[in-house]
């Protein structure tokens, strides 16, 4: 039978690793006929994607210019802001805009939150130690990594509800979900209100400047040249979007392997200190990040095959994670492995810059519900979780946990 990716099928979306395999051996430059797209599938195709200048991230502005006049007009305000997010741009724009928020993301600036983002975690899992069965995703997972970022930008932790349902309504889009049929309306209805929220409160800051990212990135210079106002509008959005979706997934994902192996559970309850590494360990085994899109920036030839510009590529970070090149016995949760050169926060000028605030607020949240029980399962069978229609990101929609008191 012919090897064919197509993540619509809902069993690859809940276990994509077997096909995952396939190809790694078989076509790991594979040609999807559902996706009209290619599927890299090695460790060292997927770093050649990721920063090959022959591979571009800009795939919205020729996708938007393809679109039938009607859906033009539909998506024109997500146009509008998502074509400024620094993740789809190439040097030198890319240059600038990740110059001007890269240092409110360096690893020291991260630990100085630390003790911030504990406090949160200490919040919610009181909340979590009241209740019985949980959604590990609306209750924890999801709300930790928002209100963190929002912290930094200054956005009232009122409107917590209000920026998840916006960034749901985004996401379909930018994960290049497949079986969401309103994709493009509710991309355009979260992106409107998100944009005329954050343009609303970087007019606040103009006018009286608090102790807060937003108020930093209007400030900012390069080489005298500030933020244009859509501009700012766009990097708020990226960075409350960017700064939950991954870590939520993280968080999520991190969960579901410990509920599925109590010998790791118990390994990691009974050595805190083993958490940075089984944080990176969670990064690899099924990361939140499941692949990046490249657009085919000219032609040329590529893992044997024939790439043709405009053409798009998707490198599959979380196959590259289980490539047995890379990592001995990759199919196994190794909580201790070194080296653990995972591809989840990416290679070269687009290497996540919110990876040192993520891996933190995993570490600190993950330690303090070990500490606080004694025992995590599913609510459930964990057969019937919804995974994210997402060729981009990896994750579940919710994720019913029973939790037992130490």
């Amino acid at each position: 039978m012919a090897l064919a990716y197509d993540p619509a099928d809902r069993a690859v979306r809940a276990d994509p690793f077997p096909l995952f395999a396939r190809l790694r051996e078989d076509d790991p430059v594979h040609w999807s006929p559902a996706l009209r797209a290619w599927i890299v599938t090695r460790y060292d195709d997927v770093r050649a994607v990721a920063t090959a200048p022959s591979m571009s991230p800009d795939r919205l502005a020729p996708f938007f210019r393809a679109l039938p006049d009607a859906t033009r007009s539909t998506l024109a305000e997500v146009a509008r802001y998502l074509n400024l997010w620094m993740v789809f741009r190439d040097p030198p724009e890319h240059t600038r805009l990740r110059g001007l928020v890269a240092r409110a993301f360096t690893p020291r600036a991260a630990e100085a939150l630390r003790p911030a983002i504990a406090a949160i975690v200490d919040q919610l899992v009181d909340r979590l130690d009241r209740r019985g069965p949980v959604d590990a995703i609306a209750d924890l997972a999801g709300p930790l990594p928002a209100l963190v970022i929002m912290d930094m930008l200054g956005v009232p932790r009122d409107a917590v509800g209000a920026m998840k349902e916006w960034s749901d309504d985004m996401v379909v889009f930018v994960g290049s979900a497949r079986d969401a049929p309103d994709k493009y309306e509710r991309a355009r209805r979260g992106a409107h209100a998100m944009a005329g929220y954050f343009r609303a409160i970087v007019a606040e800051r103009r006018a009286a400047p608090r102790d807060d990212m937003i108020s930093a990135l209007i400030a900012a210079r390069d080489e005298g040249h500030a933020l244009g106002e859509d501009e700012l509008v766009a990097s708020c959005m990226l960075l409350l979007f960017a700064g939950h979706e991954t870590t939520t997934n993280l968080i999520g994902n991190a969960l579901i392997a410990l509920a599925r192996d109590p010998e790791a559970q118990a390994r990691l309850r009974a050595d805190p200190g083993l958490i940075a590494s089984a944080v990176e360990e969670f990064l690899r085994f099924d990361g939140p990040s499941h692949g990046l899109a490249r657009v085919v920036a000219r032609d040329h030839e590529f893992g044997g095959k024939r790439l043709e510009e405009g053409q798009r590529v998707f490198a599959m970070l979380n196959a590259a994670n289980r490539d047995p090149r890379q990592f001995p016995d990759p199919d196994r949760l190794d909580l201790a492995r070194a080296p653990n050169r995972h591809a989840t926060f990416g290679f070269g000028i687009h290497f996540c810059l919110g990876a040192p605030l993520a891996r933190i607020e995993a570490q600190l949240c993950l330690n303090a519900l070990l500490a606080r029980f004694r025992a995590i399962g599913f609510a459930g069978d964990p057969a019937r979780l919804d995974w994210l229609d997402s060729l981009i990101m990896r994750g579940v929609r919710a994720l019913p946990l029973a939790l037992e008191r130490a």
